[in-house]
């Protein structure tokens, strides 16, 4: 086993044969790592952490320890990672603070460095989370998600699937899929680069722009919009969308105002 004769391995931690670990790297208790996930120089993982095949934690990386949560009263709480994660410089991810509950990695995900993941979060499947960005108390982020750097999703948000929120922004409410959001929870449109590289049509994309348009465009009735939406616009996709406005207990993220002539933000640009 590669292990580094500077790191130092709780005997209670399960590490399969092909794991490498680098030096002054800490893993204390119970942590189970699976086939060839490398982790560098200086990581500290911790608690009932259990993590999948060929991952790579880089160097200061924090992985399953105690949530930054003052109701957290030494509970048993765990963190399960998927496979294929990269959790770059500085990135931490705590685990549950309720007993009996653990925050959730999927696979393919990439956390850049300095990223805060809180207790209980779900992080699904190839989203990209960028450096600085903080992801509160029980936030679920769907997969193929963008959270760019240094955005701040308040606790129990949901950032919803294929959706990107723009640098620097801030979210307390849910971000609808596939739109692109800035700052504060402000839905601009359609992420479009994001639905193309994910390999979605015109006809796709056409039936979820003209959802969008009457969604989103400006700040609406939101249930007379999606009445509309319902009854002019047959997509699975925009099915999708409308099922998880239903589902938001925070509300989802809305419309631009309009400016002092009427017109919402970007009509100039389409005029």
């Amino acid at each position: 086993m590669p292990i580094h004769p500077t790191a130092i391995i709780d005997p209670h931690a399960e590490l399969d044969p092909s794991v490498a670990i680098g030096p002054y790297v800490v893993i204390e208790g119970p942590v189970v790592i699976g086939p060839r996930t490398r982790v560098l120089a200086g990581a500290y993982l911790t608690g009932a952490t259990e993590i999948g095949a060929d991952n790579v934690i880089h160097p200061h990386a924090v992985l399953g320890h105690e949530p930054q949560d003052l109701a957290y009263a030494g509970a048993p709480t765990g963190l399960r990672i998927g496979d294929r994660n990269v959790f770059r410089e500085h990135s931490e991810v705590h685990r549950g603070t309720e007993a009996e509950t653990r925050t959730e990695i999927g696979d393919g995900n990439f956390l850049m460095s300095r990223v805060h993941v809180a207790h209980n979060c779900r992080i699904g499947d190839r989203t990209i989370i960028a450096t600085g960005a903080a992801l509160g108390g029980h936030v679920i982020v769907e997969d193929d998600a963008f959270i760019s750097g240094n955005c701040v999703v308040h606790q129990h948000c949901r950032a919803g699937r294929l959706s990107i929120l723009r640098g620097l922004a801030r979210a307390s409410r849910d971000i609808p899929p596939f739109a692109m959001v800035t700052d504060p929870h402000t839905v601009r449109g359609l992420n479009r680069v994001g639905l193309e590289r994910a390999g979605f049509d015109r006809e796709r994309m056409r039936a979820l722009n003209a959802a969008f348009r009457i969604l989103f465009r400006v700040r609406t009735n939101l249930r007379l919009a999606m009445a509309r939406v319902e009854a002019e616009i047959s997509s699975p996709d925009v099915d999708y969308l409308l099922a998880f406005i239903r589902a938001s207990r925070r509300g989802v993220a809305f419309g631009p105002g309009r400016d002092q002539r009427g017109r919402s933000a970007g009509e100039e640009a389409d005029e």
